[in-house]
């Protein structure tokens, strides 16, 4: 299959000097093979005409949980431990693998209409949702979550093994499978040991939540006396290529190890806020050289899969934090959800920018729109007006899944209709 995508205004995201072009993109099987200028000798099976588009790297989320749009609207204005174990453990009991199977689905469904090409998951049922990510087109990185409390004898790791061995450069090789233990608070000290062995024993990434919460780093140095990141570090969990979720509360120490041991942070600032759980010092990270991915979390907790709307607050908190409106500019916030999280996921020699050899994972917005216009900066448009409804075109791996704002791929009105009965049914089912 070959595309091209002509007239269009291109944002490779190589560098940060590097401005908007008006270029041609050639896309052959599954690579970017031509950017800027195609030669006539391409004859393209589908021609894509990109004058009132820009085209920039598919956008990564770093960190969510997909199953749990099931639960999106169903419990909010609540603190997490309170959300925890009052509303969503309880209710998780009684999920069925049709129930994440759905739920997946309607996340991948509103991943691909706000432009994500690539996502990393941490949930439950992980061979459903490896099923479903297979269906959809994208790309992903997928983790069961091992809750040390609930797998005392350490069962789950085996079914790791099972799903690597199964889903591990499936899929025309865009599914990764990843060790994600779910964090400290809930794995005993072995468990992340054996967790940590696992990453390395599969050559895998390892995904964790760390220090999301007051609560949660209080209690860390109480029982411990070290956080929640000195303690991963003293059990050698980072010894994998590990990454971080949320990393709101940390000790000047704890930039120090994340830094050293190359652990990649992924934020969430719309669930940070929503969870009440304070302001990530994500300036700071950025300026000791620590990278930095941006991510959703679950659709219960946000309540939607929008890395538009992330890349938008996400840059107004932190200015308005450090009380500085230079701090995490335009490019920075993009080069955050595209180049760092290829990064976070171990697969930057792949994705994260356009450039000849890379996968052709190309999203394309809709610019000729009121709340876009005029066209000064593509670049700060992109960051602080784009919405994810704005994106008309979405190209994983190659293959077309959204074009002109149809989802190909699958029929999005039955997952919609589908998940709506599923959740009701898993809430009944649940009585709380």
């Amino acid at each position: 299959m070959k595309i091209l995508i002509k007239n269009v205004h291109i944002l490779t995201m190589r560098a940060s000097t590097e401005k908007p072009f008006i270029g041609d993109i050639g896309i052959e099987n599954s690579m970017i093979v031509h950017v800027g200028v195609v030669p006539e000798t391409f004859v393209a099976d589908k021609i894509l005409e990109g004058s009132n588009l820009i085209a920039l790297p598919g956008l990564i989320n770093a960190h969510t949980h997909m199953g749990m749009s099931l639960f999106r609207n169903y419990a909010d204005d609540m603190p997490l431990m309170t959300w925890l174990s009052e509303k969503i453990w309880p209710t998780e009991a009684n999920l069925t693998s049709e129930d994440v199977y759905y739920g997946t689905m309607l996340s991948l469904a509103e991943l691909i209409r706000c432009g994500c090409t690539t996502f990393r998951d941490m949930y439950y049922f992980m061979d459903d949702v490896a099923k479903a990510t297979d269906q959809s087109g994208l790309r992903a990185n997928l983790g069961l979550g091992l809750v040390g409390v609930a797998d005392p004898d350490g069962t789950l790791f085996e079914t790791v093994r099972t799903l690597h061995k199964k889903w591990h450069n499936g899929a025309e090789g865009r599914i990764k499978i990843e060790v994600a233990p779910h964090a400290p608070y809930t794995c005993s000290e072995s468990y992340l040991k054996q967790a940590a062995e696992l990453a390395l024993e599969l050559d895998t990434t390892l995904h964790i939540h760390l220090s999301e919460s007051r609560f949660e780093v209080a209690q860390s140095i109480e029982s411990l006396g070290k956080t929640p990141i000195a303690h991963c570090r003293d059990l050698g969990l980072f010894k994998a290529k590990s990454s971080a979720a949320h990393c709101v509360h940390l000790e000047a120490a704890d930039f120090d190890i994340l830094r050293a041991e190359n652990v990649s942070v992924l934020y969430n600032p719309s669930s940070n806020l929503k969870l009440g759980n304070g302001f990530a010092k994500i300036h700071k990270m950025v300026s000791e050289g620590i990278n930095v991915a941006i991510g959703t979390d679950g659709a219960s907790s946000n309540n939607n899969l929008n890395m538009f709307e992330e890349l938008h607050l996400g840059a107004l908190v932190n200015k308005g934090v450090e009380e500085d409106p230079t701090v995490l500019p335009a490019y920075k916030m993009l080069e955050m959800a595209t180049v760092g999280g290829a990064k976070a996921l171990g697969i930057d020699h792949l994705v994260g920018t356009i450039e000849i050899g890379k996968k052709a994972d190309i999203i394309l917005v809709d610019i000729e729109k009121a709340h876009l216009a005029p066209h000064h900066d593509l670049v700060a448009m992109l960051v602080y007006s784009t919405a994810g409804s704005d994106v008309s075109h979405v190209i994983c791996n190659g293959k077309l899944i959204l074009d002109d704002n149809k989802i190909l791929t699958f029929d999005e009105a039955e997952v919609i209709k589908k998940t709506k009965e599923h959740a009701k049914r898993l809430i009944e089912r649940t009585n709380l």
